[in-house]
């Protein structure tokens, strides 16, 4: 940690434990690694361990699975939730020679240790009776290769719980390496080196992901409501702002403008949320709503059967939407560019249409949601991606 922050990172040369060899090959008949995931796989294997960062929508899992090949060892793949859990367990069916014999799901729901084990960061960091109930995972098997998908969301717990396994090949994927905590050095130091780092308007130059239009909408306030909010402590003016009523008039108008496009409306507060699922005769997902009926959704959404859907930040994370081509994000989480950068990665899956996507903030104008959209968006702005601003009130028109 110290060498990293005088700009002197340190490389590993220590070896790694092999951990128990496992047979895995890349199943490629009908498809192959494109060149930008075959480049990211030979730097984490030739490196032994490290961080690659590829756009949403970019194929980490695939980089993943191909690190998984390259090192044919028993692997520990943690996520971020049980619904990633399983996309990552249909992708390594469909795109490794692994059966499902040989996958095992560690969640709240199962607990199988597998010779390719998918765990999520909830579960190793449970309490019961004030000790971590599942720490015994990281020693179930001979592991050769940690994979954390999602690695910039490390929760703080498992930097701790997971320091001794470094002695083993540790992968670590994500889209943006930005935590607003400044705990980047953090990731390096429990994962690695940055192995591989595409920019995500070269990934779009080459077709692999969808180019996208980014639109913030500038919602007044009505006289009432700023008043309510002039008059509002500082920690209370955030939520007043971020979940103004008049922001749903202007949802209603953005998802009429969009008529016959898969819309997503994404927001950080339930009672927001629940008011525009409601207004809008969407289904919604939430942190409460259960995992069989959150994918029975998500399946309604990408057959196309659910043409919008109203979901909180439990969609920001490993959710595999390719159809879905607009996002309207009503409230976030203050200024995060994170989260920015992860949602507007829910459209950049490329179209079968190849039309451009459209992601909209709704901002209350001349309040702190402007300031944070600004700071959101700075991540965004570095990856070549502008804003265009619009007036909410001259959208119906």
């Amino acid at each position: 940690q110290e060498l990293l922050k005088i700009g002197w990172p340190a490389e590993d040369f220590a070896g790694y434990t092999p951990g128990t060899p496992h047979p895995i090959d890349l199943a490629e008949q009908d498809w192959h690694l494109r060149p930008y995931q075959r480049q990211a796989v030979d730097a984490f294997t030739d490196g032994g361990s490290g961080v690659v960062v590829l756009p949403c929508g970019a194929g980490k899992t695939l980089v993943g699975a191909g690190a998984m090949a390259d090192t044919k060892t028993t692997t520990l793949i943690l996520v971020t939730n049980t619904v990633s859990a399983r996309q990552w367990r249909d992708e390594l069916l469909k795109r490794t020679s692994l059966t499902p014999e040989e996958i095992g799901e560690y969640s709240g729901q199962a607990k199988e240790v597998k010779p390719v084990t998918i765990a999520t960061y909830q579960i190793l960091t449970a309490k019961r009776k004030g000790q971590y109930a599942h720490l015994a995972l990281l020693d179930a098997l001979d592991w050769g290769l940690i994979v954390y998908d999602e690695v910039h969301l490390l929760p703080a717990p498992v930097f701790k719980l997971t320091a001794d396994l470094q002695a083993r090949r540790r992968l670590g994927l994500t889209a943006t390496l930005v935590r607003e905590d400044g705990r980047e050095g953090d990731v390096f130091s429990l994962i690695g080196p940055k192995r591989f780092d595409a920019p995500w308007k070269e990934i779009e130059s080459q077709g692999f992901i969808s180019p996208a239009a980014c639109y913030e909408v500038r919602v007044d306030l009505p006289a009432g409501e700023r008043l309510e909010y002039a008059a509002a402590a500082d920690d209370e003016r955030y939520r007043l702002a971020a979940t103004a009523p008049a922001k749903i008039g202007v949802v209603k108008d953005l998802v009429a403008r969009h008529a016959g496009e898969q819309t997503l409306v994404i927001g950080q507060y339930l009672d927001q949320i629940d008011e525009i699922a409601q207004a809008l005769d969407a289904p919604q997902i939430t942190g409460a709503t259960p995992v069989d009926e959150r994918e029975e959704l998500y399946r309604g959404f990408r057959e196309g059967k659910i043409p919008v859907l109203v979901v909180s930040k439990v969609a920001n994370f490993s959710v595999d939407l390719p159809e879905a081509s607009v996002a309207i994000q009503v409230s976030g989480s203050f200024g995060s560019r994170q989260e920015e950068a992860q949602r507007l990665g829910r459209l950049l899956r490329p179209k079968q249409s190849g039309n451009t996507a459209s992601f909209y903030t709704l901002i209350a104008r001349d309040t702190v949601d402007q300031d944070f959209a600004q700071n959101r968006q700075r991540f965004l702005a570095e990856q070549g991606y502008s804003y265009t601003i619009l007036d909410a009130d001259k959208l119906a028109a």
